[in-house]
C-alpha cells in the first residue's frame, strides 16, 4: 500500500448522513485500500500536549464554575489551524489522531470531577494515586468495553443515529482539507453562533433562558399549577437539535413534557394534603417546592431509573453482537485465524485477543488497587471489582447511545445510580462509615470515567469512520491520551483542594461532586434512596420498548432539564422544514447539507467561545449586569434574538443548491 497522493478533497460522500440503500456501501474520504499519515511524531506530540492542556483547563474551570466544556471541537479547530500554518499535506489522518488523543482530556476530567472531589467535601482525604488510578482504570475500562460495539454503532447503524457532536467535529476537520465554499460557510456560521453565545455569556445583553414567568399569567401558572415553559436561546443547542433531527428530538421532548406537564402538576395537585416531606432525602414540603425542585426530587429519579433500564434492554438487544464478539475473541485466542488481516483498514479494531487480555489485566490491577489502596479487605475488594465491571459493562451501550442520539452523556445520573447500588451492596457486606464512603466514591469514580470515556470515544470513532481513519490507531491513541489526562487531572484536583477547597466561603463550586456527596453520606448511614421512583422509570422504559418507542431517548428527556430539550425540538423542526420544502429531492438534499454545515458552525463556534468566556470569567472579566440579566426585559429580548437566529438559520439553509460546492 502507498500513501494517497495529494488531491482536492470534495467533501463527505452524499450518503454520509443518511441510511444506506440495499447493497449500497459507504466509502470514506480516506480510501480503505490506501495508506495515509495518521500516527506520527507530530500527531502524537500535538495530541498529548492538547490532552495535558485541556485536562488542566477543563478540571480547573469545571470545578471553579461548575461546567465542563466539550474539548473535541476546539482541539479539532486547533489541529486544522496548526496543519494549515505548518503547510502539512495529507494532514487529515494526523488531525483525527490529534483530536482523538486530545479529546480524552474532557472525558477523563468529567469522570473525575463529578465524583472524586466529594471525598474532600465529606472531610475525607484522597491520595494522588487514588485519584490518578481511579481515573486511569476507568478510562481504559471504558475503551476496552466499547471497542467490541464500535462496528455496531458506527457502521451497522449508519444513518440511523444522528451523532450531533461527531457531525460538527467532522465538518470542522473536513473544512480544513476541503476549503472553498463549505469552509467559508462553516466559518461564517461559527462566527455568528460563537459571537451570539459569547455576548450572552460574557456581556449578558440578553438572558440565556426564556421562561413563561415573564408573562403575568405565566407567573400565576408557575406558582399555582407549577406549569412553566423554558427554552435555552443559545445557538449551539439549536444546532445540536438540527443534527439530532425531528424524530429523536420529538421523543426527547416528549419525555421532558411528560415530566414537566404531567408528573409535576400531579405531584403539585396533592401538595395541599401533605403535611410532611415525602420521598428519600427530601426535607421540604411539596407545597413549598417550585416546579424546578419537584423536577429534581421526583421527575429526575424517574429518568435515572428509565436510563438504567434502557441500558439493560440495550444489553439484551445487543446480545447477538456480544455473542459474536466473544466468539471472535475465542477464535483469535485459539489462534485459528488472524482476523485483522481479513478486514479493510477502515474496519480494523484492536484485536479481540488484546481486548480480552487487557480486561483481565485491568481486573487484576483494579482488584489490587481496591485491596491495598482502598478497602484492605479481600471480599470487599472483590465485590467492588464486580460492581465496577458489571455496571460499566451494562451502561457502556447507554453512554454510547446517548451520545449518538443527543450528544449528551447522562453520566452523572448513571454514576448516581452506581453510588446508590454500591452503597447498598457495601453496607450489606459490612462496609460503612468513612471507609465505606471512600470506597463507594472511588468505585463511582472508576465507573463514571469509564462511561464518560465510552460515550466520548464513540464520537471519535464515528468521526474516524466518516473520514476513513484506522480504528485500531484511534483506540490505542485514546488510551495513551488517557494516561496523561488522568495524571493531570489528579494533580489539578489536589492542588485546587489545597488552594481553594471545596467547602466553606469562596470554595470551588463542584456541583456534581456536591450532589454525589449529598447522596453518599445518607446512604452510608442507612437512609433510603428513591427506589419507587427508580422502579417507575424502569417500568416506563419497559412499556416504551413494548410499543416501539426508543426508551433511552424518552428517559433522557426526563433527565435533561426542560430548557435544553425545547431548543433541541426547535432545531429538529427546522431540519424537517428545510429538508421537505421542495418537491425536488436534490434541492432538499442540498438544503439539508447546507443546514448541517450551519448547525455544525453553531456548535463549533459556541464550544470555542464557551471556552474563551469561561477563561475570562475565571480571570474576573465579566461584564454581565446581574440586575439586568435577571429582569423580564432581558428574557423577552432573548426570545426576540432567538427568533432572529432561527430566521437566519432557515433562510440560509434554504439557499442550498444541488450544484453548490
Amino acid at each position: 500500500m502507498s500513501h494517497e497522493p495529494t488531491g482536492a478533497v470534495k467533501g463527505l460522500p452524499e450518503n454520509s448522513y443518511r441510511e444506506l440503500k440495499k447493497g449500497e456501501v459507504y466509502t470514506p474520504i480516506m480510501l480503505p485500500d490506501k495508506k495515509y499519515p495518521e500516527i506520527s511524531a507530530y500527531s502524537v506530540i500535538m495530541g498529548l500536549v492538547m490532552a495535558v492542556l485541556f485536562s488542566a483547563a477543563a478540571a480547573y474551570l469545571g470545578l471553579k464554575i461548575g461546567q465542563v466544556f466539550e474539548a473535541a471541537i476546539p482541539i479539532a479547530i486547533i489541529a486544522v489551524g496548526a496543519s494549515f500554518l505548518t503547510k502539512r499535506k495529507n494532514a487529515l489522518g494526523e488531525n483525527i489522531i490529534i483530536q482523538s488523543i486530545g479529546a480524552s482530556s474532557g472525558l477523563v476530567v468529567a469522570g473525575a470531577i463529578f465524583t472524586l472531589p466529594a471525598l474532600y467535601i465529606l472531610g475525607l482525604e484522597a491520595e494522588y494515586y487514588q485519584v490518578f488510578l481511579a481515573s486511569l482504570f476507568g478510562a481504559i475500562l471504558g475503551m476496552l468495553f466499547l471497542i467490541p460495539f464500535r462496528k455496531y454503532f458506527v457502521a451497522d447503524m449508519h444513518g440511523k443515529l444522528p451523532f450531533p457532536e461527531a457531525t460538527a467535529t467532522t465538518e470542522v476537520l473536513i473544512s480544513g482539507e476541503k476549503g472553498g465554499e463549505q469552509a467559508k460557510l462553516l466559518l461564517i456560521a461559527g462566527l455568528i453562533g460563537g459571537i451570539y453565545d459569547f455576548v450572552i455569556a460574557t456581556f449578558g445583553w440578553w438572558s440565556e433562558v426564556f421562561t413563561t414567568r415573564v408573562i403575568p399569567y405565566g407567573e400565576v401558572l408557575a406558582d399555582k399549577l407549577k406549569l412553566v415553559f423554558k427554552i435555552n436561546v443559545g445557538s449551539a443547542v439549536l444546532g445540536l437539535g438540527y443534527i439530532v433531527g425531528l424524530k429523536y428530538a420529538a421523543i426527547i421532548a416528549a419525555g421532558s413534557f411528560v415530566g414537566w406537564y404531567f408528573v409535576i402538576p400531579i405531584v403539585s395537585h396533592f401538595a395541599p394534603g401533605l403535611t410532611a416531606p415525602v420521598g428519600a432525602g427530601v426535607t421540604t414540603l411539596v407545597g413549598a417546592m417550585s416546579a424546578e425542585e419537584i423536577f429534581t426530587n421526583y421527575v429526575r429519579p424517574i429518568g435515572i431509573g428509565g436510563i438504567a433500564m434502557a441500558g439493560i434492554i440495550g444489553i439484551i438487544k445487543s446480545s447477538k453482537i456480544i455473542k459474536e464478539a466473544f466468539g471472535l475473541a475465542i477464535t483469535e485466542i485459539a489462534g485459528k485465524r488472524e482476523v485483522n488481516r481479513e478486514v479493510a483498514r477502515t474496519q480494523r479494531d484492536i484485536a479481540m485477543k488484546i481486548i480480552v487480555i487487557g480486561l483481565l489485566v485491568c481486573a487484576v490491577l483494579i482488584f489490587v488497587f481496591f485491596q491495598f489502596g482502598v478497602v484492605h479487605n479481600l471480599l470487599q475488594a472483590f465485590v467492588g471489582l464486580l460492581i465496577v465491571f458489571i455496571i460499566a459493562f451494562l451502561f457502556t451501550t447507554v453512554a454510547a447511545n446517548a451520545i449518538a442520539i443527543v450528544g449528551t452523556n447522562p453520566v452523572s445520573g448513571m454514576t448516581l445510580m452506581t453510588l446508590i447500588l454500591t452503597s447498598v451492596v457495601m453496607v450489606s457486606i459490612g462496609l460503612s462509615g468513612t471507609t465505606g464512603m471512600i470506597a463507594a466514591l472511588i468505585i463511582g469514580g472508576v465507573v463514571c470515567t469509564a462511561l464518560s470515556m465510552a460515550g466520548g470515544a464513540i464520537t471519535d470513532l464515528k468521526i474516524g469512520y466518516w473520514l476513513g481513519s484506522t480504528p485500531a490507531k484511534q483506540e490505542s491513541m485514546k488510551m495513551l491520551g488517557s494516561v496523561l489526562s488522568a495524571a493531570t487531572v489528579g494533580g489539578v484536583i489536589i492542588i485546587l483542594n489545597q488552594t481553594y477547597g471545596f467547602t466553606g466561603k469562596d470554595a470551588l463550586v463542584a456541583p456534581q461532586a456536591n450532589a454525589m456527596a449529598a447522596v453518599i453520606g445518607p446512604m452510608m448511614t442507612g437512609q433510603a434512596a428513591p427506589w419507587m421512583l427508580y422502579l417507575a422509570g424502569a417500568l416506563m422504559s419497559l412499556i416504551l420498548t413494548m410499543i416501539g418507542v426508543p426508551a433511552l431517548a424518552f428517559a433522557l428527556g426526563m433527565f435533561i432539564p426542560l430548557q435544553l430539550n425545547t431548543p433541541i425540538l426547535i432545531g429538529g423542526i427546522i431540519a424537517k422544514i428545510v429538508a421537505t420544502r421542495s418537491k425536488d429531492e436534490k434541492i432538499n438534499n442540498a438544503r439539508r447539507e447546507r443546514g448541517t454545515l450551519i448547525a455544525s458552525g453553531f456548535i463549533a463556534g459556541g464550544a470555542l467561545m464557551g471556552v474563551l468566556s469561561a477563561f475570562l470569567r475565571f480571570g474576573g472579566i465579566n461584564f454581565v449586569d446581574e440586575h439586568w440579566i435577571e429582569s423580564n426585559a432581558a428574557e423577552l429580548l432573548a426570545l426576540v434574538m432567538f427568533c432572529a437566529l432561527i430566521a437566519y438559520f432557515v433562510w440560509d439553509s434554504l439557499r442550498g443548491k444541488p450544484d453548490a460546492d
